[in-house]
């Protein structure tokens, strides 16, 4: 009976990832949910109390997963700069995988502050793990300078993620270049 609710409960994050990746935020719903895994609507509800709860599930379960891609990407550079390449290159690879587009369609989401609050502290790990790289190039405030670096990732997610008139290629080129040489085309 166990293995069997937590196959459904399974079904059901993986229903969410899908909906979330074709719709967004919008589109998840408990109906909508129900009616891709074949579970009743109040069955959906045995699982997960509201929309935020399985926002908060998906974050658990999808976010660490990425998150030690980029820092196992991080790890094996050999130098600070370095470090911060893979740190942009890796997070926008990742932006076809569900995981990754699941947890951006929710990052976006109005959802309620305890889901909120898990995103945020969740992207604050992600973000401390480039500090210590920035710290090392000399940066003054590396975790301003990570903040914004994160920013500058975050848009260019949005941006492949719109089908963007760029080739995703050159979006990841463009960010690349910014977290290293800023926006001095001198500096390139």
């Amino acid at each position: 009976m166990a293995e069997h609710r937590t196959m459904q409960r399974a079904a059901l994050l993986d229903a969410a990832r899908t909906l979330l990746t074709e719709g967004g935020t919008d589109a998840l719903t408990f109906p909508a949910l129900a009616e891709r895994t074949g579970l009743a609507r109040s069955s959906v509800y045995e699982y997960f109390r509201s929309r935020a709860a399985v926002v908060e599930e998906l974050c658990a379960v999808d976010f660490p997963v990425w998150a030690a891609e980029v820092e196992a990407a991080m790890g094996a550079a050999d130098t600070a700069a370095a470090k911060i390449e893979a740190y942009v290159r890796t997070q926008l690879a990742l932006v076809g995988d569900r995981r990754h587009r699941a947890v951006v369609a929710i990052s976006a989401g109005e959802l309620d502050s305890g889901a909120r609050e898990k995103i945020r502290a969740a992207h604050g790990g992600l973000v401390a793990m480039v500090v210590e790289a920035l710290a090392a190039l000399g940066h003054a405030e590396p975790r301003l300078t990570a903040m914004l670096l994160q920013g500058v990732v975050d848009a260019a997610v949005r941006r492949i993620e719109l089908g963007a008139a760029e080739d995703p290629d050159r979006i990841t080129e463009a960010a690349v270049s910014m977290a290293l040489h800023g926006v001095d085309p001198r500096r390139s």
